[in-house]
């Protein structure tokens, strides 16, 4: 029991680094291809678009809830493995590519949401912390590209997806052998096709719900854009040079302790308060982001740059606990996973959305939109806590 936890926190780690490996060697690909910088947010969403399509078909036949978990974890570990490998082919067109993207998206749903339904079999108390580690991962694993590159940066670009493929089929691998059915499974045996909307019919659901999904406006926009934003400062000031895929690396990979961080601290003031805490820090950032972006001091930069990339996933973990506690029992799976489909669909609309008006809008004040996610789910957080404040207690 006590190695369960961190097999899955390294699976996850592993299992994701899928995620943003088309993100860090993009620049390579285009090069190769001839294509625009605008390529970037469609790889992007290809691989969110996946994952929307393979949350809606996971929660829609409630395959974490009928099948085991560590089954269905490691099955989809696998085969996105082999769909990011795709992207190494010889001579591969642009459609191609972003089915390959597509199709890794699409079995990444098998991967990060199952992850969390597999922690909350094994965790009833301290959720929190637990998922806070595993979104931690998640941070990481999203990041580790970044690294990759930077590490190799003298190598060709296909390094990185063997790498990443190989490590996927590792943390699946894991998963399988060391983690088995939790002890606070409940199996939904009965196909019900309406079940995935189930939990919406309960207020603390909806709550916690639209609070995740005002906080994912922001965050897969910022984590896509980053690398966009320091070589922006770069043309700005020649003279900086920053390393763009290390500090993509770092500030993204900070966040992953952030995630640690506020689980531990949710044990202590609850994670609404600390998800509400967190949600307006990243709002704050969102507003001000002009003020930094546009300073000729690389140091006030990078120290907001890395604040932001705490504090905007910060909440992510805590939204997930929220979202675990109060689903129905025997569709806490797919009440995770539909939450998660619609929350990913929202980082298609925002990634599009200030990509499409990035050429008609400085591209320093662009990011200030992001923050409407976050006013979204503040609303939402404040509406429900203010609705429930008689019997206030922490969530």
């Amino acid at each position: 029991m006590r190695l369960v936890l961190p097999v899955i926190v390294v699976s996850q780690f592993f299992c994701t680094s899928l995620w943003f490996a088309g993100n860090a060697i993009a620049p390579d690909i285009a090069r190769d291809l001839h294509l625009e910088q605008h390529f970037l947010a469609h790889l992007t969403s290809a691989i969110q678009f996946g994952f929307i399509s393979g949350t809606l078909c996971f929660a829609v036949f409630s395959i974490s809830d009928r099948f085991s978990p560590s089954l269905v974890f490691f099955c989809s570990s696998i085969f996105a493995g082999l769909f990011n490998l795709g992207m190494s082919i010889p001579g591969i067109h642009t459609t191609e590519l972003l089915l390959f993207r597509f199709l890794t998206g699409f079995f990444l749903a098998g991967i990060y949401p199952v992850g969390m339904k597999i922690a909350s079999d094994h965790y009833k108390e301290g959720l929190g912390k637990s998922l806070g580690f595993l979104v931690g991962a998640l941070v990481l694993g999203t990041a580790f590209p970044h690294l990759l590159k930077n590490s190799i940066s003298g190598f060709p670009w296909r390094y990185i997806v063997y790498a990443t493929t190989a490590l996927s089929g590792l943390g699946g691998l894991c998963i399988l052998l060391f983690v088995p059915n939790g002890p606070y499974r409940k199996a939904g045996q009965k196909l019900n096709l309406n079940e995935f909307m189930k939990g919406f019919r309960l207020p603390d659901f909806r709550a916690a719900s639209f609070g995740y999904f005002g906080h994912m406006w922001e965050l897969y926009t910022f984590w896509a854009f980053l690398p966009l934003m320091l070589m922006n400062y770069n043309h700005r000031y020649p003279e900086t040079n920053l390393n763009v895929s290390l500090w993509s690396f770092l500030i993204i990979a900070s966040g992953g302790l952030a995630c640690v961080f506020s689980g531990v601290v949710s044990q202590f003031l609850g994670a609404k308060k600390v998800a509400t805490i967190a949600l307006s820090l990243s709002c704050l950032c969102c507003v001000t982001s002009p003020l930094f972006l546009l300073s000729d001091s690389i140091i006030i930069l990078i120290v907001f740059l890395i604040f932001w990339g705490l504090v905007v996933i910060a909440d992510s973990p805590l939204f997930s606990t929220l979202v675990a506690r109060s689903a129905p029992e025997e569709s806490r799976g797919t009440s995770l996973t539909i939450v998660n489909c619609i929350g990913f669909s929202i980082t298609i609309v925002s990634i599009q959305f200030i990509n499409a008006i990035s050429d008609s809008v400085n591209a320093q004040y662009v990011y200030t939109l992001l923050a409407i996610g976050p006013v979204f789910g503040l609303i939402a957080l404040l509406k429900k806590e203010k609705s429930s404040a008689p019997n206030a207690s922490h969530a």
